[in-house]
């Protein structure tokens, strides 16, 4: 048995005994989950760190029939899917309630800050923020390791595959490395910022995933997965040189380039900035770039969005530390305090 489904298989008795017999501690949970820079270029599927200034946010409600509704979707300005199956957010609440066999089920009202097709992760956002919030309405709330399976369910409604570069940092915060099985985060120091910057332009998670079929010469495995070595040991060691050395998309990057508009030119902005790598964020068309100082991450953002605006395209920045936020129960929906920390310039 996995090392997830021995978690999940652990709480599942328990837990439903305690749902047969004792009375709900919670009828209404809200939650709030961060955006997120997936692939961090050179961990395609794997590897992904939460982003502060822009997330999700989810309303769930308990409620006495064995459904999972969605009552309502704000903020998003294209009609998302309101069927809980063909939402990422409804799909991961179904899994959940049977995994646990839970004979109550969940009404949720999700509240849209990532852009569609923003390459921000903004489809695993919702299913997050909804599952951490439902969480919170067990009788006895899982250890969010244990919503990783739940949440690999969701995402594949909206990307056609279960991956976890994103949903893995939003569950622990910070640098994660996500295989099927398992969640792993990666030490990053304190100092160490990333811009991110999200042109306004939208670029479809499954478009961004079909440029990548073909075949693939084995050096190319062999040289990424070289970087990506590079990039862990770097963080673990703290160690700028061997992240610089290492932080170098070139398997995935060079087929997913020519859907970015002027992308050669903002990634040379933010590696003229002292990046330590540049790449695009997710499935783009979102670019981000690492910094050892945050200073020199917001000259880089700015310049990066110069070099967008160059295309005709106005973009968002965000600044923020790469060992950023994990997904939480928040008070409130309509206050501007879940973010926790301001978008930047455009934004």
């Amino acid at each position: 048995m996995s090392t997830l489904s021995s978690t999940i298989a652990s709480v599942k008795s328990p837990a439903q005994e305690v749902m047969k017999s004792a009375p709900p501690r919670a009828r209404r949970a809200l939650a709030f989950a961060p955006a997120c820079v997936g692939n961090v270029g050179v961990g395609f599927d794997i590897l992904g760190h939460s982003m502060a200034g822009a997330g999700d946010r989810a309303d769930v409600r308990r409620i006495e029939e064995p459904v999972v509704r969605i009552s309502a979707i704000h903020g998003s300005v294209v009609d998302l899917p309101t069927d809980a199956l063909g939402n990422t957010a409804g799909a991961a609440l179904i899994s959940l309630r049977k995994a646990l066999g839970l004979r109550h089920g969940f009404d949720i009202v999700l509240h849209k800050g990532i852009a569609l097709g923003s390459g921000m992760a903004g489809s695993a956002a919702s299913c997050v923020a909804a599952l951490v919030a439902a969480n919170a309405l067990l009788e006895k709330p899982l250890p969010h390791e244990a919503l990783y399976g739940f949440a690999l369910d969701g995402e594949a409604v909206a990307s056609g595959s279960r991956h976890g570069d994103n949903l893995g940092p939003m569950l622990l915060g910070g640098l994660v490395l996500a295989t099927h099985d398992r969640l792993l985060r990666i030490p990053v120091p304190a100092s160490w910022h990333c811009a991110l910057v999200h042109p306004h332009f939208v670029l479809e998670t499954r478009k961004a995933r079909a440029a990548l079929a073909g075949d693939y010469p084995l050096s190319a495995f062999v040289a990424q997965s070289a970087n990506l070595a590079l990039v862990l040991a770097g963080c673990y060691l703290s160690d700028a040189a061997l992240v610089r050395e290492g932080l170098k998309d070139v398997l995935v990057e060079p087929r997913r380039a020519s859907l970015v508009p002027n992308f050669a030119r903002v990634k040379q902005a933010a590696l003229d900035h002292r990046a330590l790598g540049a790449s695009i964020s997710g499935a783009g068309p979102s670019v981000f770039g690492w910094y050892e100082h945050r200073s020199e991450a917001e000259a880089a953002a700015a310049a990066m969005r110069a070099a967008f605006a160059e295309a005709g395209l106005d973009s968002d920045t965000y600044v923020a530390p790469v060992d950023g936020p994990a997904a939480r129960l928040i008070d409130a929906i309509d206050e501007k305090t879940w973010a926790d920390a301001p978008a930047g310039e455009g934004a």
